[in-house]
Parts: structure tokens; C-alpha cells; sequence
């Protein structure tokens, strides 16, 4: 089963929303049984839905709230893979980029890699704003 463009994006919006309302069953649904999300190199690393349920905050939530905006999206549909530019905020803020393989409509790999920084999206890339 292929995914496409807008199923893609929806896909993203639903994991954003998740964790935007505390819901990491929402956010993990998301994701493969045996996905792997891993900012590299292996700073975080986790394996499978059941993990990332935990990770999300599974049953009790997270001590502090979390906050995901995407700013870009795209997808290329033959290949299956995504990426996206967002914000997150949770610990701290950070800007990052996520490259992401999707299989049978779910995440299969998300490879991150993001920066802490305090600044506004608009300050940070003020020099390749698009």
C-alpha cells in the first residue's frame, strides 16, 4: 500500500497533535510495531510502538507539557520518504530537521536531528527562510 502526499502530511499532523495534547497513544499509533526512531548518533534510540508509547509519555503523561509545530513537509511518493522541518519545545526548544520512511501508512524510521537554541523559528533561519 502506498502512501501518499496528503496521507503523509496527515500522518505528521496526527503525531504532532498527539503529543501537543498529551496523548501518546495517538502519537505512537502512528508508528510500525517494530518502527525505529533514533536521533543520531544514537543520542536517543528507541525500538518499536510499545517504546515510543513509553517515550511519548505513555499512561501518565510527561512532567511538562510538549509543543510540535511543523514547518515544512514534503514526500516523495515512490520512494516512500518524508522529511520536515518543526519546532519542539518541551525541555527547552529546539529546531530540527526528522527524515522518515513510511510503511503500509505507518512510520517504519525516523532519524532526527535537531538543535537547542531559545531563538524563534524566524530567527533561527532568517538566512534560508523559504
Amino acid at each position: 500500500m502506498k502512501t501518499t502526499t496528503s496521507q503523509f502530511e496527515k500522518l505528521m499532523l496526527t503525531i504532532a497533535d498527539g503529543w501537543n495534547e498529551g496523548n501518546a497513544r495517538k502519537s505512537a499509533d502512528c508508528f510500525s510495531e517494530d518502527a525505529i526512531y533514533v536521533e543520531p548518533p544514537e543520542k536517543q534510540l528507541y525500538h518499536g510502538r510499545t517504546e515510543l508509547f513509553e517515550f511519548f509519555g505513555g499512561d501518565k503523561g510527561t512532567d511538562l507539557p510538549m509543543k510540535m509545530i511543523w514547518h515544512h513537509l514534503a514526500f516523495n511518493e515512490e520512494g516512500q520518504i518524508g522529511f520536515g522541518e518543526y519546532t519542539f519545545q518541551m525541555h527547552g526548544r529546539y529546531h530540527g530537521i526528522v527524515v522518515i520512511k513510511v510503511e503500509n501508512g505507518l512510520v517504519k524510521y525516523w532519524r532526527e536531528y535537531q538543535y537547542p537554541t531559545e531563538l524563534a523559528w524566524e530567527e533561527f533561519t532568517r538566512h534560508g527562510t523559504f
